[in-house]
């Protein structure tokens, strides 16, 4: 299916053009009959003779009705702006044509309408439109004259139509869900249903989304799917569609909510943007309505110059970088500006002066988002991330731009600078603590977040274990240290010496705590010696050699299966204070399982 939204000044003809195309009456409410004016969105559908299966979204052309246009407009992949032989072009012509422009809608027609009232005027009105729309998407869109009460032209029209259907590119069907939402109702025995343009991803049955609302946010599913009134298990771009949702009411869901796939997207309040066209950006009044999809929401505009703004939106929506967002003042029929998302996670602007930066650097950037000044300005992020922000991650990085293991993307100035910060940490605190085993990964990871520029909060370990191996360092057991460091026992090292002795001898003959603190080994010298692979600390403050359970598992395996503790006990020649713990941590490690309350078996 191809999804086509009408333009143009109120009272040209778009409804009954649709109408005439589909057999189909567009406007829903007794209103918009009474008074024959479009009001709200209307839908109608056909079947070209090519199989091409045709949507029409048809909008009001009233001044008042601007922000309803908007919301028919935004979403669609393919415009059809209208105007009148009688009237010729008109003010809302012009609104809906810089709407048009600000959407980024590069595909359409024009038709001329009314051809068999004012005959004589057709070519001038033609004449008009191309005038009006050079250095538009629509400059060199066809132009096509119908009568839609006498069908004249209608036959080039529905070719016309047919022709840019199949010149328009196929949407992407395995891309993300963003489905915005035109109506919300509920039906007797389903519940809750939603309708919108799908453009890009696939719906199916069953599927888990989140809707992005108004007023909440909120996990939901699929129970049904509905496309030109027929039933349908999967709905690919473009198309219309109706969504039967479970676990919301519709009493909540509103116009300009929307469906989208779960964790894909960012919802953000704060973006940085440049206009591609009306009034400049530190011109107007800062207090502005965007709409993008079917959405209206408030925003402050920040400029930072005539063509660079920060937006600050009062309520989050799914967007991305390249999207394409108008702003009008609020109760205005005039397009202020569009403009095309450029940063969905800018940074904060807290120096004197930071605004004039921030306008050069966004200067520099390409529409399509700057994977090197991305990943250059947080020293390290997520290629999952840039995804959702809608930046595409080339194959072949930029040269300061390394590829990191755990899916990371490090800039190389950066990389070096946190490297040469750990050599320095590593060294420093294993000086300062000659008993530690190395430096733990998360105490590295924090030491890391407080040079400049600092690592970034939500790091993981692999980018953490990366910066150290390329340090030179190893990681082991969670801590970080350098190739062959062993801790420094000290004092400790004579009684971690007597208790490996005493141990060599007797493998299960654990030390007694009085033992222990003849020795002087405390709770940090046996941490450290385990740390070094010298001692094991069992449950219970028993402690025995690292080797001493395998030593175990052979004389368990040859006892008759399964067996009791007590068994075990005399197998070993210890004690129930060493057997206990030493048996739990066989049993956590699966080498043997436990069978009840008083018996166990090797894993075999």
């Amino acid at each position: 299916m191809y999804v086509v939204a009408t333009a143009g000044h109120v009272d040209h003809g778009k409804s009954t053009l649709v109408s005439a195309l589909t057999g189909m009456e567009p406007d829903r409410w007794a209103e918009e009959k009474k008074r024959g004016l479009t009001i709200d969105l209307g839908f109608a559908w056909t079947t070209l003779p090519s199989g091409r299966e045709l949507a029409f979204v048809d909008v009001p052309g009233h001044e008042k009705f601007l922000a309803n246009m908007l919301a028919g407009v935004g979403p669609a992949p393919i415009v059809c702006l209208v105007v009148a032989a009688d009237k010729g072009w008109q003010a809302q012509s012009s609104d809906h044509r810089d709407a048009i422009t600000a959407l980024g809608i590069t595909r359409g027609l024009v038709v001329i309408t009314r051809a068999d009232i004012a005959p004589e005027a057709l070519a001038a009105t033609e004449a008009e439109a191309r005038v009006q729309l050079q250095g538009t998407p629509l400059a060199n869109a066809p132009v096509v004259t119908v009568s839609a009460t006498s069908g004249e032209g209608l036959e080039e029209l529905v070719a016309t139509l047919d022709a840019v259907t199949a010149d328009t590119p196929a949407p992407d069907p395995g891309a993300r869900l963003r489905l915005w939402v035109d109506r919300a109702f509920t039906i007797k025995g389903a519940g809750t249903v939603v309708t919108g343009t799908l453009t890009a991803g696939t719906l199916r049955t069953g599927d888990r989304l989140r809707l992005v609302g108004e007023t909440s946010t909120e996990a939901t599913g699929v129970r049904g799917l509905q496309s030109r009134n027929s039933a349908a298990g999967v709905v690919v771009p473009s198309a219309r569609v109706a969504v039967n949702l479970r676990d919301v009411g519709a009493d909540v869901i509103h116009r300009g909510d929307a469906l989208i796939t779960d964790d894909a997207w960012p919802v953000v309040e704060v973006i940085d943007v440049r206009r591609t066209m009306g009034q400049p950006l530190d011109e107007g009044a800062h207090g502005l309505m965007l709409h993008i999809g079917t959405a209206a929401v408030p925003v402050h505009m920040r400029p930072f110059d005539g063509d660079h703004a920060r937006l600050t939106l009062d309520r989050g929506l799914p967007l991305q970088v390249t999207d394409r967002i108008v702003l009008r003042s609020p109760g205005s029929r005039n397009v202020f500006a569009g403009v095309v998302v450029l940063d969905v996670d800018p940074p904060e602007l807290v120096r004197r002066g930071a605004g004039s930066r921030r306008a050069r650097e966004l200067a520099d950037r390409p529409e399509t988002g700057d994977i090197l000044a991305e990943v250059a300005r947080r020293g390290a992020v997520e290629r999952a991330r840039l995804l959702r922000f809608g930046l595409s991650v080339p194959e072949v990085l930029p040269d300061d731009v390394a590829d990191a293991s755990g899916g990371w993307l490090i800039h190389r100035p950066t990389l070096e600078h946190w490297v040469e910060a750990a050599r320095t940490i590593v060294k420093v605190k294993l000086a300062a603590e000659p008993l530690a085993a190395g430096v733990p990964e998360k105490a590295l990871a924090e030491e890391l977040r407080r040079v400049d520029p600092p690592l970034p909060g939500e790091t993981n370990r692999e980018l953490v274990a990366a910066i150290a191996s390329r340090a030179g360092l190893e990681t082991v057991k969670g801590m970080v240290r350098p190739p062959g460091h062993s801790a420094d026992l000290g004092p400790a090292e004579a009684g971690v010496a007597e208790v490996e002795r005493r141990l060599a001898a007797n493998p299960f003959a654990a030390p007694e705590a009085d033992d222990l603190r003849e020795l002087r080994l405390g709770v940090r010298e046996l941490a450290v010696a385990e740390s070094a692979g010298r001692l094991l600390r069992l449950g219970d403050g028993v402690v025995v050699s690292p080797r001493t359970p395998a030593q175990a598992m052979r004389l368990l395996a040859g006892l008759d299966q399964p067996f009791t503790t007590s068994a075990a006990r005399q197998a070993l020649g210890t004690t129930r204070r060493v057997v206990i713990p030493l048996l739990e941590y066989l049993d956590g490690r699966g080498w043997t399982r436990r069978i009840d309350n008083t018996s166990r078996e090797v894993v075999r």
